[in-house]
């Protein structure tokens, strides 16, 4: 799989650029607050839809302007694919073959991407928020049906802390609508929570071995997704009942809090090297370590999922990375992996996957090529 070309209008600081693109590595030169981590904003947009900087669409439109337009054409299987995404501060368009998509979920898997950005170390040493995320957006690029049960839960939980926090005001409550509530909601929490689980577990054992190799074969690395209930049983029955169970022994702590106490949306993912919590006790090292193994780890589990490896955007990291770790990660793309890498210089980094690649110098949001 690889992008082709990329067309923006009036995205961001771009009026109107139009650029082709080499399918080995491309990067992206130049000054800071030019515009290069904006190119690659576009291209996970026109992924995912969805940005890892701003949830607000109107960020994405030139202040001059009321609707910004991402396009590109997506080599994949044998077959070129046209992708459009329209972006107005009421929400966002997307088109697949210039066929206009009902639901995001619909669009997104067209193109695969993996992003790592200095923010990703946050992966490992931030809120619990941060890692669920990046769970819900993997999971989605690689099953679509996912983004639609994320929805759909994300619309019940919504629901029933509006029922919990009107119970908690007038100090009562139906039974009965508590009832219903709360078995739609363990119906998609437990669908939620099995997919979660299941990507963790292929995602481990893709990332050990290549954790151990970076570590120069001194550290192991282990996951764990760790709900905020554990799932007991053998099957999907015996968990939505021994977790109706859970929620009927807290439902009146529930209703005092008015909100929901446990389900996916309070669910993390741990991190240990060598047994100890990376969260708390690791190295910069070791945490920088753990988060490029998952990053390259997801690019072998979606070449696993799709038969065809994903794009990856590389948004100035090379400079947070030392020598060794630049080595690994230039030396695991290459030949196989159509990257897009930012930076204010390559100077220092002596690598044949850079010496071969196409270069862009970008300038005040016009980009040329070198």
């Amino acid at each position: 799989m690889h992008l082709e070309n990329l067309v923006l209008r009036q995205f961001r600081n771009y009026k109107e650029q139009e650029l082709t693109f080499d399918n080995k590595v491309n990067v992206f030169l130049g000054e800071n607050a030019q515009g290069k981590t904006n190119l690659l904003e576009s291209i996970l947009l026109l992924a995912v839809a969805k940005s890892h900087r701003t949830t607000n669409d109107k960020d994405f439109i030139s202040w001059d302007a009321e609707s910004a337009k991402i396009e590109g054409r997506v080599e994949k299987h044998g077959q070129s694919v046209p992708l459009e995404l329209t972006l107005t501060q009421k929400g966002k368009k997307a088109k697949v073959n210039h066929l206009e998509q009902k639901k995001l979920s619909q669009y997104v898997g067209n193109l695969n991407v993996v992003m790592f950005a200095p923010e990703d170390l946050s992966l490992v040493k931030g809120a619990p928020g941060v890692r669920r995320r990046f769970i819900n957006m993997e999971i989605g690029q690689m099953q679509p049906v996912y983004l639609h049960d994320l929805s759909q839960y994300q619309r019940i939980l919504q629901q029933r802390n509006h029922f919990l926090k009107q119970a908690q005001i007038k100090r009562k409550h139906d039974s009965t609508m508590w009832q219903i509530l709360t078995e739609q909601f363990i119906e998609v929490a437990v669908k939620l929570t099995k997919r979660r689980a299941d990507f963790v577990k292929r995602l481990e054992q893709f990332a050990v071995p290549i954790h151990f190799e970076i570590s120069r074969e001194l550290e192991h690395l282990k996951l764990e997704y760790k709900p905020s209930v554990e799932l007991e049983g053998s099957d999907t029955a015996e968990w939505q009942a021994n977790l109706y169970k859970k929620m009927e022994s807290i439902a009146q702590r529930e209703i005092d809090r008015g909100v929901t106490l446990i389900g996916p949306h309070r669910d993390d993912l741990f991190f240990y090297v060598n047994d100890q919590n990376v969260q708390v006790f690791g190295s910069q090292g070791q945490q920088r370590t753990t988060a490029l193994s998952v990053k390259l780890a997801e690019i072998d589990l979606i070449f696993e999922e799709t038969g065809e490896y994903p794009i990856l955007l590389l948004d100035d990291v090379l400079s947070e990375l030392d020598d060794f770790r630049q080595s690994h990660l230039l030396a695991a793309i290459q030949g196989k992996v159509q990257t897009f890498v930012t930076t204010t210089s390559i100077d220092g980094i002596d690598h044949v996957t850079l010496n071969d690649a196409t270069t862009f110098w970008v300038e005040k949001g016009m980009v040329t090529k070198k």
